[in-house]
This record gives structure tokens, sequence and C-alpha cells, in this order.
């Protein structure tokens, strides 16, 4: 399901839009599971990474308000999809992510686009998760339309990856270990939206 979705979005973005343009995917690991935390505002950047990402299957991290019909519960899921509380993350919010990355998996996290405290709040998670499982973060950011309107005028999609961001083991100082990498990964952002 997740491979035909994909592939059938990415031919109807084409046809509306034209060829999306993928710049540094080289730097993403080989064979090997990761985090990517991308730039988010619309339903059109998480199409946007799945399609760049292809044939990389990504699991991605969403709000668990979106489960709630079943017939769109089931449908999420087979796009990848899990549910999580982003106004109230716990323990459990470790729970699914790091089981996926055990299985060489890759987790996809979107904390911009939200409320201040819960986009800090999804970065950090990406963070901690990244320490437990010992794999590296990808920044990426999607630069293009957010409407229909917009990409039917043909402005032009792009998503763009940064160096890979890896976190040591928290083993003391963890506040101080999740700020500088949270930090890092800010600058990351910004760095890569200025070079475009």
């Amino acid at each position: 399901m997740y491979t035909f979705a994909t592939r059938f979005l990415q031919l109807i973005l084409f046809l509306m839009n034209g060829r999306m343009k993928t710049v540094n995917k080289e730097k993403l690991p080989q064979n090997d599971p990761f985090i990517v935390v991308c730039t988010h505002k619309s339903w059109i950047d998480v199409v946007c990474l799945g399609i760049a990402l292809y044939p990389t299957p990504i699991h991605f991290m969403a709000k668990k308000e979106l489960f709630n019909k079943i017939f769109i519960k089931k449908l999420l899921k087979k796009l990848n999809a899990f549910p999580v509380d982003r106004s109230n993350p716990g323990p459990s919010v470790l729970k699914i992510p790091l089981q996926l990355l055990k299985k060489k998996q890759v987790v996809g996290i979107f904390p911009s686009g939200t409320r201040s405290s819960e986009e800090k709040a999804l970065k950090n998670g990406a963070i901690h998760i990244a320490s437990r499982a010992s794999v590296p973060i990808i920044p990426a950011v999607y630069v293009g339309p957010h409407t229909i309107r917009d990409l039917l005028g043909r402005k032009k999609r792009s998503i763009i990856f940064g160096d890979a961001i890896h976190v040591p083991k928290m083993t003391k100082d963890k506040e101080t270990v999740t700020e500088a990498t949270n930090e890092v990964i800010s600058k990351v952002f910004e760095e890569l939206k200025s070079n475009i």
C-alpha cells in the first residue's frame, strides 16, 4: 500500500506541478536506520518527503487526533503512520519509534508549523529517540507550494537534506545535550533555507 500510494502521489504531483528537485540525497545513511526531521506546514511536505526518500519507506509520527475515525486510522496505518499524543508526550512516545529503528526502519518527525511549545517537544523527542537508539538525525527542509492552488501555479518543489547529526548518549546532563542538539537542528534548518 505504501509503495503504491507513494508512486501514485508522485505521478499526480508531477502532472500538477512538474518534477520535484531532491538535493543532497547522497547524505542519507545507506542500509542503516535514521530519524528524518523535516519542516512541516501542510500535507504536501509530508508527501514530498516520502517521494524524496523513495524507495526507502518512512514511518511517520502523526498526531493521535488523526486516528479517531476508523477508516482514516486504517489508511494511516497502511501508509506507515503511527499515533502520538503531541500535546502530552510521555515515555510511551519512545516505544514505537525505538522498535522501528531497531528493525532498521526510518522514522519521520515533523516539528515545524506547530505551536512553539509543541515544536520544541517534538524536536526534543527526536533527540531523545536518536540518543537511545544510537542513530543519526537527518535534517530536511521542504521548499515549495503548500496549497493546491500553489501547486497548480507551478511553484517548484524541493526537498533538501542536511548532514547527519549524531546525538551522544545522555548519561548525565540530558537537558544540556538536548538543548545543544536542538540548537544545531534549528541552525541547520536555517542554513538549508538560506542556500536555496
